[in-house]
């Protein structure tokens, strides 16, 4: 399970770490996609709208855990990289300690709020019903969401992207046959997708809890290791809280977008959210870098080995240079196509594909500075992530999607636009923090760490 990432080629080690991460996030979307699109075969634009939105104040809340999980990767890479396996067995107690207390609290707070979570992201009138029942379903299902996270945060950290893959494999063909069954068979519309989901998670976690007691990993978990201590979970949530506010405010973001297309009528708003499901295969290298480069350099930190993390930095951006420009070249001839798999409304597509034709630029502009955050975030500087997405976001993505909903109330192409006009001046950003933290007292970067 565990693996060394210090040595040998740094090509090769960002392939072999990126390629399992790409399919595992490619499954995770797909079983996202397949509620979309099996909601659209057996109900109207309605229920396909609840799902499409009520999926997106699930992906935040999902990536505001994976970022606050960010802490986990980046301490047990650290230590792995340095030999340090009580610190991993530390940073891992202590990990679970502090989110199942925290997924327990969510659940709770949500569920009581649900309907204040609906009423605030302006969801249509036709939609509300079908929102709220899936919402509260998923909200029922935080704590095995957030046990899944924590549990591929953690292999991450020790260098195994493949077994989150498989975890999520088997939640992604568990959650299709939920889907038809609930949806197609039982007639339970938006509740039904939630509930496959929910269920699929669950079987996730219990394929990736058999997988680790069945294996030597060499770390020890004694109750010790899981009882708090000050110290590791400062570095938990010193790393993992900018992170997790920056996702939160880059979805917030989003849904701030969701809100202006909900207003504009039902069409607009499912072609906003069928697009943002699109949009999560064109993200799978951006993404998949973010993590690869965070869990890359950790170890290499970790080893003292600081060319190594820079070398790990340059391959991803090129990587996901050469994705987004593909993607982008696709999409101007082919958007409709893509958002007519999820609807049959002529309106819906031409819409959509309106949308997507401006934003998907976006995956080669996020896709760098999704490479710098996971640089920054591994060696400690993860507030770095946090102040160039605000800034983004509030100087720009917001403001942008507003004037382009007020000016061009017949297109949704400006609109697209709104999220990598953000993205470039977070790139400008990241690129000078990047220089300036290499020539900060004259020294290597290895000498700008935070000292514990």
């Amino acid at each position: 399970m565990e693996k060394n990432l210090t040595t040998g080629s740094v090509l090769k080690a960002v392939l072999g770490f990126s390629l399992p991460y790409i399919l595992s996030y490619f499954l995770q979307t797909l079983y996202g996609m397949a509620d979309l699109f099996i909601i659209g075969q057996f109900n109207g634009v309605e229920s396909t709208t609840a799902v499409s939105i009520g999926s997106q104040v699930m992906h935040m809340l999902t990536v505001m855990l994976v970022g606050l999980a960010m802490g986990t990767t980046v301490m047990v890479g650290q230590a792995i990289g340095a030999g340090k396996r009580e610190e991993a067995s530390y940073a891992i107690g202590n990990t679970i300690t502090l989110f199942m207390g925290l997924s327990v609290i969510l659940m709770a707070g949500l569920l009581f709020s649900v309907r204040l979570v609906v009423n605030v992201i302006a969801t249509p009138a036709e939609a509300v019903s079908g929102t709220v029942s899936y919402l509260t379903v998923c909200f029922i299902g935080i704590p095995f969401i957030t046990a899944y996270n924590i549990i591929s945060a953690i292999f991450r950290g020790m260098g195994d992207s493949k077994s989150p893959m498989y975890f999520i494999a088997a939640a992604c063909v568990a959650n299709i046959a939920l889907d038809y069954l609930f949806i197609g068979g039982m007639k339970l519309g938006p509740a039904g997708a939630a509930l496959g989901t929910v269920i699929s998670q669950t079987i996730s976690v219990v394929v990736s809890l058999i997988v680790i007691f069945k294996r030597k990993t060499g770390l020890e978990l004694t109750k010790r290791k899981i009882i708090p201590q000050r110290r590791t979970m400062a570095g938990l949530l010193k790393i993992g809280i900018p992170v997790a506010l920056q996702d939160g405010f880059i979805q917030i973001a989003f849904i701030a977008i969701t809100v202006i297309a909900n207003k504009r009528g039902l069409n607009d708003a499912a072609a906003v959210g069928i697009v943002e499901k699109i949009i999560g295969i064109m993200f799978l290298v951006p993404s998949s870098m973010l993590q690869t480069v965070s869990a890359l350099c950790a170890q290499n930190i970790g080893a003292g080995k600081h060319d190594r993390a820079r070398l790990t930095l340059q391959y991803a951006v090129v990587m996901t240079m050469i994705w987004g420009t593909a993607a982008c070249i696709l999409m101007q001839f082919d958007a409709e196509p893509f958002v007519g798999m999820f609807s049959d409304n002529a309106q819906v597509g031409i819409l959509g594909s309106q949308y997507m034709r401006g934003y998907i630029w976006d995956t080669i502009l996020a896709g760098i500075h999704f490479c710098f955050s996971g640089y920054f975030c591994a060696y400690g500087w993860s507030g770095i992530s946090f102040i160039h997405n605000s800034i983004s976001i509030v100087c720009v993505r917001i403001p942008f999607a507003c004037l382009a909903s007020r000016y061009y109330a017949d297109t949704l192409f400006p609109m697209g636009l709104a999220s990598p006009a953000g993205s470039a001046l977070s790139v400008v950003i990241c690129v000078g923090a990047f220089f300036w933290m290499r020539k900060k007292k004259g020294l290597g970067m290895e000498n700008a760490l935070p000292r514990r």
